[in-house]
């Protein structure tokens, strides 16, 4: 069976929306007949940018800030959604402002990540900033976050941090380290 050919979908319905989510409900019918509902969060289509920002060559820079999902502080890359009818550089370089008071001259893209394919329709976009200059944006954040300077050549020791847990950061990480030929 060749898994390029996309299962038909019947009947797609909304059955409830948030301010921030909606969830649809789709019936399908598969190649070999078999029929299945399934719920997915059906996603803006804005698609959102993960940076890893480069101080210096050693040195990357990472942000600590409110994660009500899972109610805690957690450590990660700056990040955030691409406005609409903005360019993903444009959005990468107006999250470092807005999130470490950076803005970079070289941004890279790395790689486009999903979370959670199986019913979220979440695409990220993951880039390397380097060449850092101070430009400072406002931002909607609730409250500060915290810049926390980590030295890339320390990767382990930020794997091993208990508040450095999100996947697609983790994912950064390895990407980031990869493209700078860091990897063992």
């Amino acid at each position: 069976m060749s898994k390029s050919r996309k299962p038909q979908i019947l009947d797609a319905r909304v059955v409830a929306q948030s301010r921030l989510f909606t969830v649809e409900q789709l019936d399908l019918r598969f190649a070999n007949g078999a029929q299945r509902q399934y719920e997915r969060m059906r996603g803006g289509n804005r698609g959102a940018v993960m940076v890893v920002p480069m101080l210096d060559e050693h040195t990357m820079l990472l942000v600590r800030e409110y994660a009500a999902g899972t109610h805690s502080y957690e450590l990660g890359f700056p990040k955030g959604l691409i406005d609409p009818g903005e360019a993903m550089l444009v959005a990468a370089n107006r999250e470092l402002q807005e999130e470490i008071g950076y803005a970079a001259r070289d941004l890279t893209h790395l790689m486009q990540v999903s979370l959670a394919p199986g019913y979220f329709a979440s695409k990220m976009e993951i880039l390397l900033a380097r060449d850092l200059y101070p430009s400072q944006l406002i931002g909607d954040e609730p409250e500060p976050l915290e810049l926390v300077p980590w030295s890339i050549h320390e990767a382990d020791k930020l794997l091993a941090q208990e508040d450095f847990s999100e996947s697609r950061s983790i994912s950064a990480l390895f990407l980031a380290l990869k493209q700078l030929k860091l990897t063992r």
